[in-house]
């Protein structure tokens, strides 16, 4: 049964933690448009696509589950236009699992023009200038309408270091939200456009962790199926972030889905698999490989560099994208230094790649009760040693 309920009435898909290795844990997420093999990185498709990279193309190197973003997709097209051409998935020509955020990041980061209030936040579009309001009713529906098949809450994400007081008045609204999210989702029978939606709540509490024991615990409370954590890699130190990773994932129900909120580099993958951690996401990849850099077993390749101008070498020996089957080195830097979309394409390809079997290798390993000695071969910031 890939859709149920939980105790609180909302639609729940079923998830399975099949095994366990030194912290990390490997699962099944079994979702109506297909089951989702944890752990998972999801790549992020802002306004409705991956960029520079066909959904095709996602789906054949191993792309399981997409992102989409509520605030810039309620804005535009808006999420009335999405549902008329078919919903998300119509929309975005993917027929696999979907999920959204609720906006609650991108409406934050606009500090200088939103207004925070317990009722929701007003903010000005970074399209047009004009006033909007996001409300957690408001975060449901936008969601609804767009037909994502996993879903988030609304919640306020302070900044790194933000002062104490800020981070703990951010835990007690996001409940409040969080609540009210609920509410609106059981209203709407945990249904989007054209299927079941299973909704995450998210806690917040900065590094703080006796605020993230706060969090945790009134999110319990409304029984969510699914938990994402929030507010961190945004700006604070890696270690604390890493120790409040640990910590609130240790709070969290062991049978239900874990997601950390926005990291992507190799390295802080392998650092959140092992603290338990299920999904990912991140722009991290796609938008360094934009940049002309790429991801390599040493580390960051930048093709600007002028040594690539002859260099015969693939990007990665083994890698079968088609960036190292069919491009030097130097083709490569070349298309990166004209501009030329192939070469955004390539790229982005092969940095997902490299994700998806960084990823992959590490599920492997947790089945084979070796996750330790696997993680052990790489260094902090994900170079092969």
């Amino acid at each position: 049964m890939n859709a149920g309920m939980n105790a609180g009435n909302l639609p729940a898909f079923r998830f399975d933690v099949v095994a366990r290795s030194q912290g990390a844990r490997a699962g099944v997420l079994h979702t109506p448009r297909g089951a989702v093999r944890t752990p998972c990185f999801m790549p992020v498709g802002t306004k409705g696509t991956v960029k520079a990279i066909s959904p095709e193309r996602l789906r054949s190197i191993g792309a399981q589950i997409v992102l989409a973003n509520t605030y810039h997709l309620a804005l535009r097209p808006g999420s009335e236009v999405v549902a008329e051409l078919g919903g998300l998935h119509g929309f975005m020509g993917w027929d696999g699992p979907i999920l959204t955020d609720s906006g609650g990041f991108q409406v934050f980061s606009l500090k200088g023009t939103a207004t925070i209030r317990d009722e929701g936040v007003a903010f000005r579009s970074v399209y047009d200038g004009s006033t909007h309001t996001f409300t957690p009713e408001r975060a449901m529906l936008e969601q609804q309408r767009l037909g994502a098949d996993l879903v988030m809450c609304f919640d306020e994400c302070p900044p790194g270091g933000s002062p104490r007081e800020d981070v703990a008045a951010a835990v007690r609204r996001t409940e409040a939200w969080a609540r009210r999210c609920r509410d609106a989702h059981v209203r709407a029978e945990g249904r989007g456009h054209d299927g079941p939606q299973m909704l995450f709540g998210i806690v917040q509490g900065g590094t703080h962790l006796d605020l993230r024991r706060e969090s945790v615990a009134g999110l319990l409370e409304l029984d969510f199926p699914g938990y994402a954590i929030g507010g961190l890699s945004v700006g604070e130190e890696r270690g604390a972030m890493l120790e409040t990773t640990e910590a609130t994932a240790a709070m969290l129900p062991p049978e239900r889905p874990r997601y950390f909120m926005g990291i992507g580099d190799p390295g802080g993958l392998l650092e959140v698999i092992e603290r338990g951690i299920d999904m990912f996401d991140c722009v991290l990849p796609t938008r360094i490989a934009r940049m002309g850099t790429a991801f390599v077993p040493g580390g960051r390749l930048n093709l600007r560099n002028a040594e690539h101008t002859s260099s015969r070498e693939p990007l990665e020996s083994g890698c079968p994208c088609q960036a190292c089957t069919t491009f030097s080195r130097g083709a490569l830097r070349h298309f990166v230094m004209q501009k030329e979309i192939l070469g955004l394409q390539l790229l982005t390809e092969h940095n997902l790649v490299h994700v998806f079997r960084l990823v992959e290798a590490a599920r492997a390993a947790i089945l084979g009760g070796r996750f330790a000695e696997f993680k052990g071969t790489f260094s902090s910031n994900g170079e092969h040693r």
